[in-house]
């Protein structure tokens, strides 16, 4: 669509399913963007208390069917834990609402490829959460990709480490690092690069916290990427660097390298007799990424008003969870393996 035609005043009504962390980062992010009404807040712990928390929303509610029901809801957000994104992504796209889903797209499956099928059968639009694709520093890479200046691709290297491992309950339920935590870098290696990874190799251990392990977890692991154009790629992953969020990418080709640093909380440096010193990275993602995740719900509304297709797809959803299971494979087997088709 030529940007002289594109939409951009259409007003879009909302229902955000499940407000825990993430769901409430939408929510605030939502009450900055125009044209948007969020008129259902749905989750099973509500009370009356929330009318007052939430009050730009219409209606709070604990029963997601609620917010399916009501014709004039044209979008969903699906933030609810896991295991239920593809029960409720099949009933929300049989009532014919467009979703944004949070990642990863499932754990089972056969769940997930069946919502896949209905999302398809039924016609609606379906983006899924990957925030940091809409990172401004992380697209920059990407602009350099296409412009040409990287050349041939020949090697890609994420570093992606938490400042401090998650509660061991979130371990417990999380699905494992891959699938929580590595899925990140997955897809972003995918959408760097536009390229398809064939093999994954992992070495991984417990050097943070022995609880994980007890869990049947690690929290560190270097993980190996051969793609099928014949490039290469590296991610590193720690769950606590205690010096910050540690967020960095690097895109090296025949024509140039591009790279993109960690995001400070300031830009300001101290120099004296003694020592040169600057700001820490931003400690966690909700400050590194705030912006992105602003934009990746613009970007999903503009989808809606049909200004542009979707830009990050089921398809995009599932391969970062096939790279995940690979990764997990890998681990299990010490030995290198094939990432599978959706």
């Amino acid at each position: 669509m030529d940007k002289s035609t594109k939409i951009t005043n259409q007003n879009i009504t909302i229902g955000i399913i499940g407000m825990g962390r993430i769901g409430n980062v939408h929510y605030k992010n939502l009450m900055r963007i125009p044209n948007v009404t969020v008129k259902y807040i749905c989750d099973l712990v509500a009370t009356e208390e929330w009318t007052t928390k939430y009050k730009a929303a219409d209606h709070i509610v604990t029963d997601y069917h609620d917010v399916l029901a009501d014709s004039e809801v044209e979008a969903v957000l699906i933030c609810v834990p896991t295991d239920l994104h593809p029960q409720i992504t099949m009933e929300a796209a049989e009532a014919g609402k467009d979703i944004f889903c949070e990642k990863p797209v499932g754990f089972d499956d056969h769940d997930i490829l069946k919502a896949l099928d209905t999302v398809k059968r039924c016609g609606v639009k379906f983006e899924v959460g990957f925030n940091r694709r809409f990172d401004k520093n992380f697209r920059r890479i990407v602009d350099h990709r296409i412009n040409g200046d990287i050349g041939d691709e020949q090697i890609l290297k994420i570093t992606s480490r938490d400042p401090e491992p998650p509660s061991l309950d979130y371990i417990n339920h999380s699905g494992g690092i891959f699938m929580d935590m590595t899925i990140h870098d997955f897809d972003m290696a995918r959408y760097i690069t536009d390229a398809e990874v064939d093999q994954v190799y992992v070495t991984g251990n417990v050097l943070v916290d022995p609880k994980i392990g007890s869990a049947g977890d690690i929290d560190t692991a270097i993980i190996n990427l051969s793609f099928k154009n014949g490039m290469m790629g590296v991610i590193d992953n720690s769950r606590q660097a205690v010096y910050g969020y540690d967020q960095r990418i690097e895109l090296f080709g025949s024509k140039g390298m591009a790279h993109a640093d960690n995001v400070v909380d300031s830009t300001t440096t101290y120099s004296g007799e003694k020592d040169v010193s600057g700001d820490k990275p931003m400690f966690f993602f909700l400050q590194r990424y705030i912006d992105a995740y602003r934009d990746e719900i613009e970007s999903f509304l503009d989808a809606v008003r049909g200004n542009h297709e979707i830009e990050c797809t089921f398809e995009d959803g599932i391969k970062a969870i096939r790279l995940a299971q690979a990764a997990k494979k890998s681990l299990e087997t010490g030995q290198p393996a094939t990432v599978a088709d959706i």
